[in-house]
This record gives C-alpha cells, sequence and structure tokens, in this order.
C-alpha cells in the first residue's frame, strides 16, 4: 500500500510502500493500511516491553532515568554513555560483559566527537547499550548466569518474550536475532499498537505505567536530543513513541488512541510523515507535527523536493 510519495522538483519520482495500524483509545481499530495482521520484526519497539520483563524479574532500578535508559535506543551521546557506565559499575561489571557488538554512536554529533578524539567502535556506545546493562544486572539480581544471557533459550530471555507476548496479545510469530544480538519476536502491527495503548492506559504504580512514564520523562535518554521520538515525546503531552529499525515506529496518547507502522523497503524518511498523518485521524495536533508532516530533499544544500504522506 503506498502511504507516502517522493517529490523532486515538483515531479514524482517515487511511491515507499508499507502498512499502518490505527486504534482508538478502547483499542479499536479504526484506521489503517497495508496489513496489520501479519508479523513483522518491531525491531527496537520492542523495548519497552523487554523492560517490563526485566522490573518484573527483578531489575533493581528505582530512578526513572535508567528505566528510561534500558529502554531506549539511544544516541551514545556522552551522557548516554556515561548513565550506562554508571549502571555497569553499579552490577561490578565493565563494558565487556556487554555482548552488543562494539560500534559508533548512531548520532551525527556523537559520531564526529568520538571520531575528532581519536576514537572508535565500543560496546558501551552502541545503541542497544542501555537494554543490554538491563539485561545483565537482571541476571545478576535472579540469580541467572551472564553466560549466554542473549541466547533465546536463557531464562532472562524467557521472561522478556512472556512480557511482549502478553502486552501484543498474541503468540510470538517467529524470534530472531536483532542487529544487537539479543533475540527480536516477530509480532503484528496491530499487537504493537495495542502494546502501546497498554501502557499508556496503566494504572500509575504497575510496572507497564512505570516504563511508560519513565520513558515520558526522560526522552532524551530514550532517543537523543535529536532523535525523533524524543522530539515526539516532548512535543506532544502523554504521548510515548519508540521506533525501531527498518522503518517501524510505534505511538500511543492515552485516552486517544495508538499507532504502529512500518515502511517496506525499511528507509526512515517516510516513517515520521506516515506517523503524522496517522495521530492526526486520532485527532492529535502539535507544532512537533507539522515540522514532522513532510521531510524536505535536498539537492546541493537546498530544498528541492519532499517525502510527503498520500494515505
Amino acid at each position: 500500500m503506498p502511504l507516502a510519495e517522493v517529490v523532486r522538483s515538483g515531479f514524482v519520482e517515487g511511491l515507499h510502500r508499507g502498512s499502518v495500524v490505527v486504534l482508538d483509545a478502547a483499542g479499536t481499530p479504526v484506521a489503517g493500511a497495508g496489513d496489520g495482521t501479519s508479523p513483522i520484526f518491531p525491531r527496537s519497539s520492542n523495548k519497552p516491553m523487554q523492560a517490563i520483563g526485566m522490573l518484573r524479574a527483578g531489575l533493581p532500578l528505582t530512578d526513572p532515568a535508567d528505566v528510561a535508559l534500558v529502554s531506549a535506543s539511544h544516541a551514545g551521546e556522552e551522557f548516554h554513555v556515561e548513565r550506562v557506565a554508571g549502571l555497569l559499575r553499579r552490577g561490578g561489571l565493565d563494558e565487556e560483559a556487554l555482548h552488543c557488538p562494539p560500534d559508533l554512536p548512531v548520532g551525527d554529533a556523537a559520531r564526529d566527537a568520538v571520531l575528532r578524539s581519536g576514537g572508535g567502535p565500543r560496546r558501551i556506545q552502541m545503541n542497544c547499550s542501555g537494554k543490554h546493562t538491563g539485561m545483565l544486572l537482571t541476571c545478576l539480581a535472579a540469580g541467572w548466569p551472564l553466560n549466554g544471557y542473549w541466547l533465546p533459550e536463557h531464562p532472562l530471555q524467557q521472561r522478556l518474550s512472556a512480557a511482549i507476548e502478553e502486552f501484543t496479545g498474541e503468540p510470538a510469530a517467529a524470534v530472531g536475532v536483532d542487529g544487537c544480538g539479543a533475540p527480536v519476536l516477530a509480532v503484528s502491527l496491530t499487537g504493537l499498537a495495542r502494546a502501546y495503548l497498554r501502557l499508556v492506559s496503566a494504572e500509575p504504580g504497575t510496572v507497564e505505567r512505570t516504563v511508560a512514564d519513565a520513558m515520558r520523562t526522560f526522552p532524551e535518554l530514550v532517543g537523543g536530543t535529536q532523535a525523533d521520538d524524543t522530539r515526539l515525546m516532548r512535543g506532544v503531552p502523554g504521548l510515548l513513541a519508540k521506533v525501531g529499525a527498518e522503518g517501524v515506529i510505534a505511538a500511543a496518547v492515552p485516552g486517544v488512541g495508538a499507532v504502529a507502522l512500518k515502511i517496506d523497503d525499511g528507509g526512515a524518511r517516510a516513517r515520521m510523515p506516515v506517523l503524522v498523518a496517522a495521530l492526526r485521524r486520532l485527532g492529535v495536533e502539535a507544532p512537533v507535527l507539522m515540522e514532522y508532516a513532510e521531510v524536505p530533499l535536498l539537492g546541493g544544500g537546498l530544498p528541492v523536493g519532499a517525502v510527503r504522506p498520500v494515505w
């Protein structure tokens, strides 16, 4: 299903296809396009449910900022790396305990700063290092072995899988290996939207509400100072959002509804215009949505076109 078009110098030069699901506050589908029921890999959009599983298994975090970090795909900015390092030290660990691969920060400014200083890829800079640190600390608290904590059969991963299945309301259709080396479960976009709606609708004091509130209170730790999901959570009161690789994003607003979408080609540039179109179908408006309604295309440093929603 075409969800967005690429317009350059007044001519349509291509289409971005994909699927999107829109649920109202009761969880009833009210709009959509493409296939909302077949399984996809939500990638990092699963992280809030994984954080719920960690906390239920005994992850000893009392600072909401730390909860936000273990739910994050952080940009590798200095404050992200320092906070991950602090959590590792709390468990008597260093970054070599992390199974996620060495990487440069995903944020442009943070990556440039590392390279200018003569640095290179490190595990702690990888955007999933917060999640992996949370996994390690959960294993320590539960008395589970650290060795192989990333394997699907490990008791930690069994707990995290159970949380994803509970909140999406459906069994995982497949288990893959995410870019960070941890398992990634396949669920439908409808299930993903349902999970986010359950998080923002939960009663205060529940684990799921704790995760949602932490992410919304500390959105810079979830993404970064310039990350799309961070800016959305700063700009739309009450909104919970989390991007996933390969063109995925999920978002929910309490009392309003939820959205989940995937761009088929995995490109990120169509993701935000389509999300804006979906949120507007729920009556959500904010200045930040106007900024994301179209993504400019540049030629020679000047605007020559845009990616805009057609759904």
